[in-house]
């Protein structure tokens, strides 16, 4: 594929809003999860587990003329656009491309389910449901894909992508088929899930939820955290005389394995797949990758196999770590996040560990770590794996300059 140039990204997680505190509390540590509390306050009904929740949200205030559009996932995605100034910087792509050849591509696995949560609560409690809660324009898996294009002011191609949890990071991928095919110039892609009951007791039904803090790739891995976030980023045609120094999409896997609902193939064929897809997109070998973020969700059978085709594929050299022990599992929103953290670790020269993790499980390969170190960073991936085998693999490089030295060789 041609090379994209990331112009501008953000992510807005339980460790804070913003690159600069993602970036400050992965080099430091600092986990974002807290014991949860929300799904009993919300619900009466108590779930003993470890979440990943956004502050800030109660307060968020959403733009004159979209109150009618008031609920958890909205007051998240807006509070992410704010964040290092991102609906400016795409508000001023919009006028530079024209509102037309903008996309904007949003990935979530719930979207506003929280509020219809609220109105079947209500109705439980009361026989009726509230006029404001019966909105259509707000129970519905596009609403805020719709709400992001509005407020920032787009009109072209709008779509959700809804594969659990690998939706924002295929949100890339689409974006770079329009620009390659000319629909659009330019795109925003973007994650957004919000904590609710249905996400954190169906993935309890599923016995995947874990009682303690997550461990990734540790022996004693029990299941994840579920956590909420919201994360955009700007890709824009690339332009060696304006891009020369952004980060670079050079590359996206795609695969579906289709192997079991929840539990991926024991072999890792579509995780597999998906890695080499976006290495033979990027046009480079798996040698050349410095940083691999891993889906590593801490449940028993991702990690098992993710470690294995770690292992098989790079050397190493190559550092692979899950961050997720920072945020949680952030559902559809990981993608994005995730493709943020790399982005940091292109930027900054830095590489997260695992957090959570302290005896590693020995089927994990040395590209596997546990604590982060400093070291340039050329080329990075991200790993996103979903329920039915829906894996999405992103290549990224630091510059203009590591890819041609990468690819001439």
């Amino acid at each position: 594929m041609k090379p994209l140039a990331i112009t501008a990204c953000t992510a807005t997680t339980a460790v804070g809003s913003g690159t600069t505190s993602l970036a400050e509390a992965l080099r430091s540590r600092r986990s974002g999860l807290v014991i949860n509390h929300d799904v009993e306050v919300a619900t009466g009904v108590p779930l003993a587990t470890w979440i990943g929740r956004v502050d800030g949200i109660a307060s968020c205030v959403l733009p004159a003329g979209f109150e009618h559009l008031d609920c958890r996932n909205h007051r998240l995605a807006w509070l992410g656009l704010q964040a290092d100034d991102f609906a400016t910087r795409a508000r001023e792509a919009i006028d530079r491309h024209g509102a037309t050849r903008i996309a904007v591509l949003v990935g979530t696995s719930t979207s506003t389910i929280a509020a219809s949560e609220a109105a079947y609560r209500e109705h439980a409690r009361s026989g009726a449901v509230p006029a404001t809660m019966t909105r259509s324009d707000l129970h519905h898996l596009h609403a805020t894909t719709a709400f992001v294009r509005d407020s920032l002011g787009a009109a072209g191609p709008c779509a959700t992508v809804s594969t659990a949890c690998s939706s924002s990071a295929k949100v890339f991928a689409q974006a770079a088929r329009m620009i390659e095919v000319g629909l659009v110039d330019a795109a925003v892609v973007g994650g957004v899930d919000s904590l609710a009951a249905s996400t954190l007791f169906g993935f309890h039904s599923l016995g995947l939820v874990s009682t303690e803090r997550c461990r990734p790739f540790d022996v004693r891995r029990d299941g994840i955290n579920v956590g909420e976030a919201a994360g955009y980023a700007l890709l824009e045609r690339f332009d060696a005389a304006r891009h020369g120094d952004v980060p670079l999409l050079i590359g996206y896997g795609e695969s579906s394995d289709a192997h079991h609902m929840s539990a991926p193939h024991p072999d890792g064929r579509g995780a597999r797949a998906a890695i080499e897809a976006a290495l033979r997109r990027a046009r480079v070998p798996a040698s050349t990758i410095d940083y691999v973020n891993l889906h590593g969700t801490a449940t028993i059978r991702n990690d098992d196999v993710e470690a294995k085709v770690i292992a098989l594929l790079f050397d190493e050299r190559t550092h692979a770590a899950s961050t997720k022990g920072w945020t949680g599992h952030t559902l559809g929103a990981a993608g994005l996040v995730e493709a943020v953290a790399c982005l940091i670790a292109l930027r900054d020269g830095f590489v997260p560990g695992t957090l959570g993790c302290e005896q590693r499980d020995p089927v994990c390969g040395p590209q596997i770590r546990i604590d982060g170190e400093e070291r340039e960073v050329r080329f990075a991936l991200n790993n996103a794996f979903a329920f039915g085998g829906n894996n999405a693999v992103l290549a990224f490089a630091c510059d203009a300059a590591a890819l041609a030295g990468a690819t001439t060789r």
